[in-house]
């Protein structure tokens, strides 16, 4: 038994470390193109403010040319694919990330351009980062919290580039910045430069203002041939195949790997 156990643990050792080396060639084949995260509140009614805020970043950013991702879900995640195909002038994509798991009713909403379906919430992040090249945060609860603090993590270790991260309404997240300041910083268990990867604002315009200078960097960076060459948009089709089927064998794996353990337990 303890045996089969290394084997599998090695087998997933093996599988994760391809699927990160696929991540990286995804990254250069889909980075054609200058896109926002933005994350938020599944359960804010679009007769909410911030629902209209969101709606209306979307909506500026794709008339700007700039993609919107989101996770594909209902509250504000539709308000901002909403926004995106509602542009006058549209010249971007609205992608979607929903969450495909037994315990979660939630339909992707009805406005994406492209959907990608997660079973498990690690890839799902993974994806976040590998597309976009900024963030908006809304309000939201745990799972939004889970995203922001996913971001600002791989931020502080300088493990993804640079990339603006914003807190959408002073309000809501003012005390969570001031609550890092006087206790996890206070304390030296935080770095008070951690705080310096994190933009607050209140308005849409706020936002884009941060977003428009991100993306005329962008654009000269892609201008002067620093960013890697896209492959044809077949290539990273194939790579994405090949990296969700890598995803799932890495699910089947852990699976595996958690019988045999409960199985060695219950012998012990």
């Amino acid at each position: 038994m303890t045996h089969s156990i290394k084997e599998a643990r090695e087998r997933l050792r093996r599988t994760v470390e391809e699927y990160i080396q696929l991540e990286t060639e995804l990254r250069a084949l889909e980075n054609t193109n200058f896109r926002v995260c933005i994350f938020g509140s599944a359960r804010i009614k679009p007769q909410d403010p911030v629902y209209r805020d969101v709606f209306r970043l979307a909506q500026s950013l794709s008339e700007r040319g700039v993609d919107v991702v989101t996770g594909g879900g209902p509250g504000l995640m539709a308000a901002a694919n909403r926004g995106t195909l509602a542009a006058k002038r549209r010249r971007s994509q609205s992608y979607g990330l929903p969450l495909d798991l037994p315990s979660l009713i939630e339909p992707a909403n009805r406005h994406l351009d492209y959907s990608s379906a997660h079973k498990r919430f690690s890839s799902r992040l993974d994806e976040f980062i590998r597309l976009t090249h900024a963030v908006v945060v809304a309000p939201g609860g745990i799972g939004t919290l889970l995203e922001l603090m996913y971001v600002w993590q791989l931020l502080q270790l300088r493990t993804i580039d640079p990339r603006p991260t914003i807190l959408m309404g002073r309000d809501y997240w003012g005390g969570l910045l001031e609550w890092m300041k006087s206790a996890p910083v206070a304390l030296r268990l935080a770095d008070p430069r951690d705080l310096e990867c994190l933009s607050l604002v209140d308005t849409p315009e706020e936002a884009l203002a941060i977003l428009d200078t991100a993306q005329a960097q962008f654009l000269t960076i892609q201008r002067h041939g620093i960013l890697a060459e896209a492959e044809s948009k077949s290539e990273a089709s194939r790579m994405r195949e090949v990296a969700d089927e890598l995803a799932d064998d890495i699910q089947r794996q852990m699976a595996l790997t958690e019988e045999g353990l409960e199985g060695w337990l219950v012998a012990a």
